[in-house]
């Protein structure tokens, strides 16, 4: 997942079925973390969110829906530019509907496969196009996970990336970004996604290949959570493609991020069968499967 500027939404506290919606504060965040945890590998990016800024919206950038019923906290949404629901059926679903309102302002719906693609059925029929129509629907997004070391020999010469090699990284993350998504993520923002690149860097989670200062691979640990790390962002320079390196690569990748949690997760789309092979040749198996809804 790949999180830009928060959104803004507040809404009022309201009823839905037996339950009851709203966003969540600082005292919930217990209850928070004791839903988030039911599936680490799933929630890590909402987690890894919740950990490391709270539940307050100054602190987040967005809101968390909380979804109660007889007083206890069932589930909840991350309401940024993301809207991520965690733990949610159909009430949960039903109730975050109503509480929505028509306008949206997250650029995209990611969440566990049946449940994100019925979040955005019911939004789409309550509130009409604003929800409906989107850019790109990826209905099956197999979620993997490798809790061993990896399955082929890594290539050395993935490193972790420094801030002298910043620009070169950050313009092989945009090329990434716009090969993967279908629009540049600096577009109407350039300074937030390089702040954000270097806030990968400079926390120890960006990793490649360089050449001559020249970006051979890539991949970011976009989530870390408890036992749990996501990676995104992976790239391998089209003119290298098709010969084999992205598993070795992908291996030193897997080896690094498990001196930090021993659980390494990713997403990727169901219809890029090199990448998933090359996951599956790695050591990674699927353990569940997610969609995204762009906008």
């Amino acid at each position: 997942m790949n999180e830009t500027v928060g959104a803004s939404w507040t809404g009022v506290h309201g009823p839905a079925a037996d339950g009851s919606v709203r966003v969540l504060s600082r005292e919930d965040l217990p209850s928070a973390i004791r839903v988030l945890s039911t599936s680490p590998v799933e929630n890590v990016f909402v987690a890894a969110r919740v950990r490391a800024a709270g539940l307050e919206q100054a602190s987040l950038g967005c809101p968390v829906w909380g979804y109660e019923r007889d007083g206890v906290l069932r589930a909840l949404c991350h309401a940024g530019s993301n809207l991520v629901p965690v733990n949610a059926g159909p009430d949960a679903l039903a109730a975050w509907t109503e509480f929505a309102g028509s306008q949206r302002m997250c650029a995209s719906i990611i969440g566990p496969a049946g449940v994100a693609l019925d979040l955005w059925r019911r939004l789409g029929e309550r509130w009409g196009r604003s929800w409906s129509e989107a850019r790109d629907v990826r209905a099956s997004q197999p979620v993997m996970s490798i809790t061993t070391e990896p399955a082929v020999a890594s290539d050395p010469r993935v490193r972790r990336v420094t801030l002298d090699q910043w620009e070169a990284y950050t313009e092989a993350a945009i090329q990434m970004y716009t090969e993967e998504i279908g629009v540049s993520p600096v577009q109407g923002n350039p300074a937030g996604y390089r702040f954000y690149v270097r806030q990968l860097i400079t926390s120890g989670r960006a990793f490649g290949i360089f050449e001559n200062g020249r970006v051979l691979f890539k991949a970011d640990l976009g989530s870390v959570s408890g036992t749990v790390s996501q990676v995104q962002g992976v790239w391998l320079d089209p003119s290298l493609r098709g010969q084999g390196l992205a598993a070795p690569a992908m291996a030193a990748v897997v080896r690094l991020a498990r001196t930090v949690v021993p659980t390494v997760s990713l997403y990727v789309n169901d219809y890029n069968l090199p990448a998933r092979a090359t996951y599956a040749r790695v050591g990674f198996a699927q353990v569940g499967e997610f969609a995204t809804i762009h906008y």
